[in-house]
């Protein structure tokens, strides 16, 4: 699961914009209702990886068909983030944040009730559309609705929805769904969007858009050492994790564990929120080790699945391992292309959310053919031969992308 990093599209807090409040202080109720948001859009992404065999049944297709409704949603985030992003860059922020949140709304409204495999699908296309906005506004709004010196916090406050979305979201909703249906799980997360958007409208204040509205420069970010790496690990590190995570359900169902998918799922979540944890702590001093030791993590968790599987605790200390190498995985690669890109450091993170809806998007689709033709246990040897380049890069790249220190010689 995943969740994708923001663009950082958005300007940083213009000269007129009123903070509100007191100055020194972060406006947390509205920084929470960010975060809901990071959350919803999060789970939206995710929740059909634990439901999978259920909705495959209720709609009539495979499991390897129903597996596209994740492709479906980071094709539409994909497709569609930058130049969404650059048509609304004009929009003022809480205006575009209500659209986007009503979008999730509709989606999953429609995939709750939805008994056509088409119909479904497109419901899925509009979500990761609005997925494409909520990720390019929501860091960019956190920011600005801080005084300077809390702005980083405020940054972490809302992209907290995130590990939240992966360690109780994923799992809650499985749950949810083995013990009612996999359609309340959806009309759950519709209720939720809309208690969310009586809370933006009460809570957040608005900011104006940017001024220029220019495009971030990804052709000039691409020419700078640094990014190519940085790019390169993004796409076939998620590509990787997206072909296991995607078909969890059913990769533990053709294990014989299928009544323990919410289990497993709690169990790679809070994994994954001491790997956020740790990362957060020591980034800015070990980004390179951090981002070694997650893909060993992830590389040694495939390679007990693809071996030991058959263990039942062997299942569960791979979602441990898991969860500790991948939790991290997304603020790392975001800071990673920050810090490379330099003064085109918004062109590389453009860059790097759209590659990771490609990868997610790609890794929907050939986990279906693997599914199809080699059978779930393929996945676990699948990511560890994509797992080995991506090492090799990593370590490669020691003077520009994940450099052993940083610029700044911290």
């Amino acid at each position: 699961m995943s969740t994708a990093p923001d663009t950082a599209a958005d300007a940083p807090a213009q000269p007129d914009a009123q903070q509100p409040g007191d100055p020194q202080k972060l406006p947390l109720f509205a920084l929470l209702a960010l975060a809901t948001a990071v959350f919803i859009t999060s789970l939206t992404e995710t929740l059909p990886a634990g439901l999978l065999p259920a909705i495959s049944g209720d709609l009539g297709v495979s499991e390897s068909a129903t597996g596209q409704t994740v492709t479906i949603y980071a094709l539409g985030t994909a497709l569609t983030a930058i130049p969404l992003t650059a048509a609304t860059s004009g929009w003022r922020r809480k205006r575009l944040l209500l659209a986007a949140m009503a979008g999730f709304a509709v989606a999953n409204s429609v995939t709750a009730v939805s008994s056509v495999y088409g119909l479904t699908m497109v419901a899925r296309f509009v979500a990761g559309v609005a997925a494409g906005l909520a990720w390019a506004l929501l860091a960019g709004y956190a920011r600005r609705l801080a005084p300077a010196h809390l702005q980083g916090r405020a940054i972490a406050i809302a992209m907290a929805g995130i590990p939240v979305a992966l360690s109780l979201g994923v799992p809650a909703g499985t749950f949810l769904g083995k013990v009612t249906d996999w359609r309340v799980a959806f009309l759950a997360m519709t209720g939720l969007t809309l208690v969310l958007l009586l809370w933006i409208v009460a809570a957040v204040p608005d900011q104006p858009g940017q001024r220029d509205g220019e495009r971030p420069g990804m052709l000039r970010a691409l020419r700078v050492p640094g990014v190519p790496p940085v790019l390169f690990v993004t796409l076939v590190f998620v590509l990787a994790h997206t072909i296991l995570y995607a078909y969890v359900a059913t990769f533990l169902d053709d294990l014989g564990l299928g009544d323990d998918t919410d289990l497993v799922l709690l169990v790679f979540g809070a994994a994954s929120l001491a790997s956020i944890w740790v990362v957060g702590a020591r980034i800015h001093q070990q980004l390179r080790q951090l981002t070694v030791v997650s893909t060993l993590l992830v590389a040694v968790a495939a390679a007990v699945l693809a071996v030991f599987a058959e263990h039942t605790a062997f299942v569960y200390l791979a979602a441990v391992l898991w969860g500790l190498g991948w939790g991290g995985v997304p603020t790392l690669l975001q800071t990673a292309a920050g810090e490379a890109g330099g003064d085109h450091a918004d062109g590389a993170q453009a860059m790097l959310v759209t590659l990771w809806n490609v990868a997610m998007a790609a890794g929907g689709v050939i986990g279906g053919v693997l599914l199809d033709t080699a059978g779930s246990d393929s996945f676990p040897w699948t990511l560890l031969g994509l797992l080995a380049p991506v090492l090799v890069v990593v370590l490669y790249a020691r003077s520009h992308g994940f450099p052993a220190a940083r610029r700044d010689g911290a």
